[in-house]
């Protein structure tokens, strides 16, 4: 049983705070289409982050407001550059070094194209995040728990690859260019502007787009890049 540390409408109220709204896609033939199930999964996997948190220093972040300011926020802004992004409708998408879920978990809330899977070496961070999915009943989300480069032959080629602070960029780009499908990208969240066009073709890769948002004294960066032809 989850604790009710955090209610739905404590998520929807964090939300408008931070300059977000939850909102429901009709279009989803599944999963969480209304705003009200989007709350109420989020704030289960906040209840469970911070109380797995207390034994396992799984995020830096004590509070669940400070949590949902600083890391879950990230989620939404990714759902809406993903949105902007010429992806296949179901595509397949790996999460590299995910840690604690984040940013995979509360963006599968609101976005939930094709499949997405959770890759993490570390153990306990794996079972938390099988712990949270399964109260969660997030649909075609998945933990693989290894190293990247020992990922089932079936889970390759990915349409998109997801890095925050996985490896330095150019490190990055040179470890997924033979995950990526032909016309697939990788979409990097960072403290940092994307990479010049010249750092970037150094290293084989187009920037396709970018973005920024300004949360507190911070500004968050996404980027994406595909290989160049």
């Amino acid at each position: 049983m989850v604790e009710n540390l955090v209610t739905a409408r404590d998520v929807v109220v964090a939300a408008r705070k931070s300059g977000r709204e939850l909102s429901g896609d009709i279009s989803l033939d599944s999963g969480f289409q209304a705003e009200v199930d989007q709350a109420r999964v989020l704030a289960i996997y906040i209840a469970l982050l911070v109380k797995w948190n207390k034994s396992m220093n799984l995020v830096g972040p004590k509070k669940w407001q400070e949590i949902f300011s600083t890391l879950i926020v990230d989620s939404l802004y990714l759902a809406d550059f993903l949105n902007d992004l010429d992806i296949p409708d179901e595509p397949l998408v790996l999460d590299l070094g995910a840690g604690a879920g984040l940013p995979g978990i509360p963006l599968r809330c609101v976005w939930q194209n094709g499949e997405y899977v959770l890759v993490e070496s570390r153990q306990k961070r794996s079972i938390f995040m099988r712990t949270a999915l399964n109260a969660m009943g997030l649909p075609r989300t998945s933990v693989f728990n290894g190293r990247a480069e020992n990922l089932d032959e079936n889970m390759l080629p990915a349409d998109v690859i997801v890095s925050r602070a996985f490896m330095p960029w150019p490190e990055l780009l040179d470890f997924v260019k033979p995950m990526l499908s032909s016309e697939g990208r990788i979409v990097v969240l960072s403290n940092d502007p994307a990479p010049s066009a010249k750092k970037l073709i150094e290293h084989g890769f187009e920037l396709e787009t970018s973005m920024h948002y300004d949360s507190g004294m911070k500004t968050h960066f996404f980027w994406s890049a595909m290989p160049a032809i």
